[in-house]
């Protein structure tokens, strides 16, 4: 296992072909600071250019939330100017999880609220335990979920679901997030379970499984046509590449394959 830290609030292990994004700031249950928002953007950028990671956990460090947002001790020290300077570094830090080219798996334990909850919702699959709070309470201290919340959250549970939450800015206790689709598996143990569930994706095609995560982004929301062509694209993009060759060699002399991935 190899670690590597980024600023004082972020940390990356990588074992195999699964990186470990771990949100590191327990004293504040990880509170998105400016430095935080800047150290989990840096991470994300090298996460992405590093062709040997298949699949990327987002957990925490904390035993009682994966984070609770924005920090808004930070904020509230902002004058209206400093806010807006900010803006980019926060945007930065959410898009950097959302924009990764592998599959990315967040494990919620304890409260997921406001900017944790969607960095959660940046990620393709959300895991949690029955500790798991999550919602987005922005509203309430007036203000809108900034982190992509508004778009992520009716892609994932529907217009009129999304609605309810983000209004009323209630908190959701796990066994309803699973019910709700708020989030996609229960488990005893959301870092053990999410880190088994990315094993079990990293043993497939590291080039498959880019192309299938960009066709199925890129082509959310589009109509059938082209979203056909979206796939079409992806699909031509490893068609020929080692990744298809190896597959069908290793299928055929029913062995497992060895991924050039390239």
């Amino acid at each position: 296992m190899s670690e590597q830290r980024f600023g004082e609030f972020v940390l990356v292990r990588t074992e195999g072909h699964v990186a470990e994004l771990v949100l590191d700031r327990p004293k504040a249950m990880n509170a998105v600071s400016s430095e935080m928002a800047r150290s989990l953007a840096a991470a994300c950028d090298a996460l992405a250019a590093d062709r040997d990671v298949r699949v990327t956990v987002l957990t925490s460090s904390n035993d009682r939330a994966f984070c609770v947002g924005a920090d808004l001790k930070e904020r509230n020290s902002f004058t209206d100017a400093e806010l807006v300077r900010q803006r980019p570094t926060a945007r930065a830090a959410y898009t950097g999880v959302l924009e990764l080219p592998m599959p990315t798996v967040a494990a919620v334990h304890g409260f997921a609220l406001g900017g944790g909850y969607e960095l959660a919702l940046a990620c393709d699959l959300i895991v949690a335990d029955a500790t798991a709070v999550v919602g987005l309470p922005e509203v309430s201290v007036g203000v809108i979920p900034g982190g992509g919340g508004t778009q992520l959250l009716p892609r994932r549970v529907g217009a009129a679901r999304a609605a309810e939450l983000v209004f009323t800015a209630r908190r959701v206790e796990a066994a309803e997030a699973a019910e709700l689709g708020l989030v996609d598996v229960l488990a005893q143990d959301a870092r053990t379970a999410a880190l088994e569930l990315a094993g079990r994706i990293a043993a497939n095609s590291p080039v498959g499984l880019r192309a299938a995560k960009k066709a199925m982004r890129l082509g959310q929301g589009l109509d059938l046509r082209a979203g056909l062509e979206v796939e079409d694209g992806a699909w031509r993009s490893v068609a020929f590449s080692g990744d298809r060759a190896e597959g069908v060699a290793a299928f055929n002399e029913k062995r497992k394959p060895q991924w050039p991935g390239e």
